[in-house]
């Protein structure tokens, strides 16, 4: 299975100002993602299908993780055809989508599923209940997903220190305060505006992935 970590770029199309979902999530692959995810809050599952598959063939060409937000139904017609030939396809829920449990019950044993958890008693849970990963947010604030609940640097830490799966912050991060988040302990950073709002994405994507490393 493809590693989890890194620049994970959450595609969503209306972050996308107007452009197809699609190029940008290629910008994102071409700039150095390693995790994509399919967010899309607004369209019906069908009206999402044709996209969702072309870019997890682009995941897999480029041996990326490739995530589907909310939907598993979604994530196992993709991922029907077997264990991918690279890469690696899973489904992401949130504290009040399916339950870990009932998501784990339905998905082959291959699937990479991820958990959007806010605290060390949230990610714990999720790593007992099958989370290939946690995700920790919202870490600096965002405009992208309202309602969220607020965290910070060191409740990440606190999530690092209490789970051994891999743990990814996401809430507002940029290349002007991604350092906070990996110096936390962060295993990846999620964004959405700083790839999909940017003039050139696949810039943005690359200043992210050089940030992390400098």
């Amino acid at each position: 299975m493809a590693k989890i970590g890194g620049l994970y770029v959450l595609i969503d199309p209306s972050a996308c100002r107007g452009r197809d979902p699609v190029d940008v999530g290629r910008a994102a692959l071409e700039g150095g993602a390693s995790m994509i995810q399919w967010r899309d809050k607004l369209r019906d599952k069908g009206e999402q299908l044709p996209e969702a598959r072309v870019l997890y063939d682009l995941c897999q060409a480029h041996d990326a993780v490739f995530i589907v937000n909310d939907h598993a139904d979604l994530a196992l017609v993709l991922g029907a055809s077997g264990v991918p030939r690279r890469g690696a396809i899973g489904v992401h829920v949130g504290q009040k989508d399916l339950p870990l449990a009932e998501v784990r019950r339905i998905v082959p044993e291959y699937f990479v599923v991820g958990v959007s958890t806010n605290n060390a008693d949230e990610a714990r849970m999720a790593e007992v209940t099958g989370a290939t990963y946690v995700a920790v947010g919202d870490i600096f604030g965002t405009t992208a997903k309202p309602g969220t609940r607020p965290a910070s640097p060191q409740r990440l830490a606190e999530v690092k220190a209490a789970v051994r799966v891999p743990v990814v912050g996401i809430g507002g991060i940029n290349p002007g305060n991604l350092h906070e988040v990996i110096a936390a302990g962060a295993d990846g950073i999620a964004v959405i505006s700083a790839v999909c709002g940017a003039d050139d994405p696949a810039a943005a994507a690359r200043a992210l992935v050089e940030a992390m490393r400098s």
